[in-house]
């Protein structure tokens, strides 16, 4: 057999067709004299390298077929960022379309690459919250490698972002920021007065009296006396309204507004600043959402999208729960403010909101900013059981104990009781549970555990043997992930 770098060199990868080693063909790329290339071995992904010049230099490895063997390091994918420009993520701007894919396990990038080319949208491939972090046991260098060797491996050069997600404390930011993350999602949940919206009247009007008289003066002439029409958008400024409103997003704009002027404007280099005022229990109405816009164009904050807190539900991994006409009439109003102001409507927790993603598309133009993570999850779970049923089901049983626990982490509305027993389905039936609302949720919602638990002698229960089936099924994998989020586009108009 030929060695490898002369099989790179010519183009013939029939000449491996009885090796160990697979090279991905779409990542083939030259820098100078050096040859780059995604192989796999039995050993795992490698980054093999041959040639000469600064690349083959830098690149750190051991010497194998002609060239070097290189692991997926971090060290290296700086090395690759510097050589390659497409694989170092970029922000986006309001004028495309963009979609947050949240890769959990740092192995569904190259899916969510082969789902997106080609269409009138951009990936943020690399897009996780403090949150996820913690529970799958990464940290964003991890994410960045695992997004940017994707994007080597396929040779995808439309661009694709980096998403400090759901990001409250300014140490994150300052992490997320410095490692080069090209967007930034602030969570303004914790600023938010969720009490406000149970309050009477006469204490509204109480805590509001109580606010300095010239803020109060203020919101009242600009939303009272003074409101610019918003073509498209229906609102309906009355004092009590307003009264709430102001108690319960005031400290959340002056928070917004504070970060932009630390982190934001004194960036030399672009950023997509995304406003998440989604995860609260109280609903956006057309008016609040204007209202913070608004305040925020006064005060000098330049946004690239907003995430609205939308009536209905948004759980996690399954349809819209609630009243679509009204969900309409109100998207109606939130699409055409983003216009008006010059973002991006932002949907949060968009996986699987089949019914509603054709409104989506068309109210906003087509011109949106979607999030989506555990579905993806919930794919290489289907991958799993269809392929190693005995994994899947210690898998959903461990999930079924440790539910409760999981809850805590994210609301959702699941009936424990109405998921079928496993004792009665086939390990040719698994795969149907993944089509099932409350089962969807139970796998959901316990990712972390899962990945986490731990054996009696400190090893993983699960994460070895479900990455090494991953791996193994990697273009069934795939497909899964063309299929599925292909349905998320298809709907969406893209």
């Amino acid at each position: 057999m030929k060695p490898l770098v002369e099989v790179l060199q010519s183009g013939n990868l029939s000449a491996l067709a009885s090796s160990d080693i697979q090279v991905y063909p779409n990542s083939i790329a030259k820098a100078g004299g050096a040859t780059a290339a995604i192989v796999r071995t039995a050993a795992g992904k490698k980054l093999f390298v041959a040639g000469d010049g600064e690349l083959y230099e830098q690149l750190a490895g051991e010497p194998a077929e002609g060239g070097k063997l290189c692991p997926l390091t971090h060290e290296n994918r700086l090395t690759l960022n510097r050589f390659f420009s497409y694989t170092a993520p970029q922000a986006f701007g309001t004028k495309v379309a963009t979609m947050g894919l949240g890769d959990r396990l740092g192995i569904a990038s190259p899916g969510h690459i082969q789902t997106i080319r080609g269409k009138d949208i951009r990936p943020v491939l690399a897009q996780q919250s403090i949150r996820e972090l913690a529970l799958t046991g990464r940290n964003y260098e991890d994410v960045l490698d695992a997004a940017a060797y994707a994007v080597f491996q396929e040779g995808y050069r439309d661009g694709y972002g980096a998403d400090g997600d759901h990001l409250k404390k300014e140490e994150d930011i300052e992490y997320a920021l410095r490692l080069g993350f090209t967007m930034l999602t602030l969570d303004c949940s914790e600023k938010i007065d969720n009490t406000i919206a149970g309050l009477s009247a006469a204490e509204i009007e109480e805590k509001f009296a109580q606010l300095p008289e010239g803020l109060r003066s203020r919101y009242e002439t600009r939303y009272l006396n003074d409101v610019s029409a918003v073509p498209g958008a229906n609102l309906g400024f009355t004092r009590e309204s307003l009264m709430k409103d102001v108690l319960i997003y005031d400290k959340a704009i002056d928070f917004m507004e504070q970060i932009y002027n630390r982190y934001i404007s004194t960036l030399d280099r672009a950023v997509d600043f995304e406003i998440s005022i989604d995860e609260t229990e109280t609903p956006t109405s057309p008016e609040a959402h204007y209202m913070v816009a608004n305040e925020l164009r006064h005060r000098g904050v330049t946004i690239f999208s907003m995430a609205p807190r939308f009536c209905g539900e948004f759980q996690k991994g399954i349809d819209y729960i609630g009243d679509i006409a009204q969900f309409e009439r109100e998207l109606a109003s939130h699409a055409a403010i983003a216009v008006h102001f010059g973002y991006k409507l932002s949907i949060h927790s968009g996986s699987d909101k089949f019914s509603v993603f054709p409104l989506i598309g068309k109210y906003t133009n087509g011109l949106f900013h979607l999030k989506t993570a555990g579905t993806n999850w919930l794919e290489a779970v289907r991958v799993v059981a269809r392929t190693n049923p005995s994994l899947y089901r210690r898998m959903h049983q461990y999930a079924l104990d440790h539910f409760e626990e999981a809850t805590a982490y994210y609301h959702v509305t699941t009936d424990i009781g109405a998921i079928a027993p496993l004792a009665g389905v086939s390990d040719g039936q698994l795969p149907e549970y993944m089509n099932e609302n409350n089962a969807r949720q139970l796998l959901h919602i316990t990712y972390g555990l899962l990945l986490q638990a731990k054996d009696e002698d400190g090893g993983k229960t699960f994460a070895d043997e479900f990455f090494r089936t991953l791996a193994e099924q990697e273009e069934t994998f795939a497909e899964c992930l063309k299929a599925h989020i292909g349905k998320h586009l298809e709907l969406l108009g893209k």
